[in-house]
């Protein structure tokens, strides 16, 4: 008799990418503002952690609009981390930007163009208007299907009951509510709000009337109170677009396209005047309000002297948002000039920046970082391997080791074992050089390499060495 094979299921909705800082949750900071020793992802770095929490903090408050923070420190000190956890802090409502300096010069479009762009991506305008909304729970929900199996959506009919905790009422829906409550997945027991005339079904959760009617339910189920009062209210909605996708949309007859394609070339200054003018207009009359986001640009040494001219004049615009910019070199030439300046940034765009520092990690952080990335990246990794790769990061660097867990992971699998050891970390130490090593290679072999330097040396220093 032939043995029966379960088929493999997978849960494909939860698949995520992991990335350098999948892990960043927030700044991990407390109540007081004060930096937790690790928290949502973030290890050390306190003070830099509790400065970029008073910027989050006045960026909420709208009151640091068109000002700049520059991120500085070595290589592998977490300046991106704080400029995503910083991200995360704001939330989805606050619009965030994010860009390498080096991406404007492989852009089709001009640089100051390039930089616009960026600028109002990070610019949100906060859109009200009132609507007609049902709001209830779902008491029935009847569809006519039609005799004709091959019968389009548009001609279904249906009949739905809703309640609040006062009134009941049944209302005729039509194709296009249908279909809404279809991708929805509305049945009886949800909560939901109807915009009957755009055709729009939200689902607010489960009610908590109907919570004794199921045994199991998932973890991601919500519920909430039967709504009160009338059926049909009133309610102010909000839209949130950048002005960015405004300045698309109304750019050309396929602006609306140009956004998913991402073609939007250059956007002429007239249209966004008559942009700018009709969101001050909206803003006056009550009808919108403007959200100053974050632009974060990293790598910021890589701009060009004409970069910062645009950028100390963009910065004093009244529609401007937050800046925030990293860079890990010392002193060194602007871009474009023979001068030479801190960061590589000129002294007149210098002085506008509120600079944060970060600090090299101690080797107690070191560790609590290796042990949320191998948390992050699932590996099972032993006390004695944790200790090793952590003196390989004060040898070589954060990055290099973090690149060697999911190397050592394999070696492991390799070797059919269950977690990580010291002999996979070894294994994978000596298969993959750092610079250090790689540095030191290369002087041992210069000879064998085409164009080196020391060689070359040579041969000027003594022409009868060949």
């Amino acid at each position: 008799m032939a043995e029966l094979k379960l088929s493999e299921t997978r849960d494909l909705t939860r698949i995520e990418r992991i990335g350098a800082h999948s892990h960043i949750r927030g700044l991990g900071l407390d109540s007081a503002m004060e930096a937790r020793p690790s928290s949502e992802g973030m290890v050390g770095q306190h003070s830099a952690r509790r400065a970029a929490g008073v910027i989050v903090q006045m960026i909420r408050d709208g009151r640091i609009a068109g000002r700049a923070v520059l991120l500085a420190g070595q290589p592998g000190t977490g300046k991106t981390a704080i400029a995503m956890a910083m991200a995360k802090s704001l939330g989805q409502e606050t619009p965030f930007a994010m860009m390498s300096g080096s991406e404007l010069y492989s852009l089709e479009v001009s640089k100051t163009e390039a930089l616009m762009q960026a600028f109002r991506k990070a610019i949100g305008v906060r859109i009200k208007e009132e609507a007609e909304v049902i709001e209830g729970e779902v008491v029935e929900l009847q569809i006519d299907r039609p005799a004709a199996g091959g019968a389009p959506a548009a001609t279904k009919t249906g009949k739905l009951t809703m309640k609040t905790t006062e009134m009941e009422a049944a209302y005729e829906i039509g194709g296009k509510l249908i279909e809404a409550l279809s991708r929805a997945k509305v049945q009886s027991g949800d909560v939901i709000t109807m915009d009957k005339a755009a055709g729009k079904v939200t689902k607010l959760g489960r009610s908590f009337n109907r919570s004794r009617d199921y045994d199991a339910i998932g973890a991601s189920t919500k519920f909430v109170q039967c709504p009160d009062g009338e059926l049909q209210k009133r309610k102010e909605v909000v839209h949130c677009v950048t002005l960015h996708e405004i300045d698309v949309i109304n750019s050309r007859t396929q602006g609306f396209l140009a956004l998913f394609t991402g073609d939007t070339g250059e956007i002429r200054a007239e249209v966004r005047d008559q942009i700018d003018s009709k969101v001050a207009e909206w803003k006056e009359e009550g009808k919108a309000e403007i959200a100053p986001g974050v632009l974060f640009i990293d790598e910021v040494h890589m701009l060009d002297i004409e970069c910062f001219s645009f950028l100390n004049r963009a910065l004093e615009n009244e529609m401007a948002p937050i800046l925030v910019v990293a860079t890990n070199r010392g002193i060194t030439t602007i871009r474009g000039t023979n001068y030479k300046s801190p960061h590589g940034i000129p002294i007149d765009f210098l002085d506008r920046l509120l600079i944060i520092s970060t600090q090299p990690f101690t080797e107690s952080d070191i560790r609590k970082i290796l042990d949320i990335r191998c948390d992050e990246e699932g590996v099972d990794m032993s006390e004695d391997a944790k200790v090793l790769l952590t003196k390989i990061v004060t040898e070589t660097s954060l990055r290099y080791a973090i690149q060697l867990i999911t190397a050592a992971a394999l070696a492991c699998q390799k070797r059919k074992g269950k977690i990580v050891e010291m002999e996979d970390i070894s294994r994978v130490y000596m298969l993959f050089l750092d610079v250090k090593r790689s540095a030191q290679y290369l002087m041992e072999y210069q000879n064998q390499y085409m164009f080196s330097e020391e060689v070359k040396q040579v041969e000027e220093d003594d022409p009868m060495h060949s």
